[in-house]
């Protein structure tokens, strides 16, 4: 198959309409969980950016879209940026460094509506968004956020939604890095059976280990590592006075490692806060 892609901006409504698939062929959604085309159209319109990849030496006109980022600006704080609120790939063009693509050109677009921070949430639990938005762009976790989004129809009964806060400095270069080894204290690992052990929440060093699974997990295990997650992020990111910001995922073998660094003093920008 052909791994080479373009990408454009999205203005059309009807081409618009072809990224509500884009959505369902990356992530399952059903139709309730979908980002719709008419929102994506206004957005468009009013400052939001729509970008979508094609398959290259396609005909624009009918060629499907294998990917898709859209964010708009927001405000807080009388401070404006970009957030980005989606990202997909179809399965098929995982692979092709085409994540990384969509995310640079957007952040090109964005510098050029004068706006330097960008922000976008992400799933703890699945690594490999990590990999993409720490070791690939640059960009740090700088909080935690429980119950981010609403899942299943009842709350309580399906597995909470928590995500990580991600802020990506514009105005910084950015380079993909390979993986570093885990070097710090730990504060959460894995037990022989595969759970996670009991977070500590006393660390203070200067770089600090969050081991998280890299592998499926059943019900049962999920729960376990999404509460110990929970407990030992939100605590590092959103309550120590230390000032922790997960700015890496080092890998050992299988496991992969959070590596929270302390940004007290370090000349990091001002984080982006969130009203809740």
């Amino acid at each position: 198959m052909n791994r080479t892609f373009v990408i454009r901006e999205v203005s059309d409504p009807w081409k618009m309409l072809e990224l509500e698939q884009v959505q369902r062929a990356a992530w399952n959604y059903t139709d309730r969980e979908l980002t719709p085309a008419t929102l994506l159209r206004i957005s468009a319109t009013t400052g939001g950016i729509v970008l979508a990849a094609y398959p290259a030496n396609s005909d624009a006109d009918t060629a499907p879209a294998v990917g898709l980022a859209y964010g708009f600006p927001a405000l807080h704080g009388g401070k404006w940026w970009h957030h980005s609120h989606l990202l997909a790939v179809d399965p098929e063009w995982r692979g092709s460094e085409m994540a990384v693509a969509l995310k640079l050109a957007q952040r090109e677009r964005v510098l050029a509506q004068g706006l330097t921070q960008m922000t976008w949430t992400f799933d703890p639990l699945i690594a490999r968004n990590a990999r993409l938005n720490l070791g690939k762009l640059g960009a740090s976790a700088v909080s935690y956020h429980a119950d981010w989004y609403p899942t299943g129809t009842r709350r309580g009964e399906a597995l909470p939604a928590d995500r990580l806060m991600i802020q990506w400095d514009l105005t910084r270069p950015s380079h993909a890095k390979p993986a570093p080894q885990p070097e710090g204290e730990s504060a959460l690992a894995t037990t022989e059976h595969g759970l996670p052990a009991e977070p500590r929440l006393d660390v203070e060093a200067e770089r600090v280990l969050i081991e998280v699974p890299t592998y499926p997990l059943e019900p049962g295990p999920q729960w376990a590592w999404r509460l110990a997650l929970r407990t030992a992020l939100g605590h590092y990111l959103n309550t120590s006075p230390l000032g922790y910001a997960v700015t890496d995922l080092a890998r050992s073998g299988e496991q992969a490692f959070y590596v929270l660094t302390r940004q007290q003093e370090k000349g990091h920008p001002e984080r982006v806060t969130f009203k809740l």
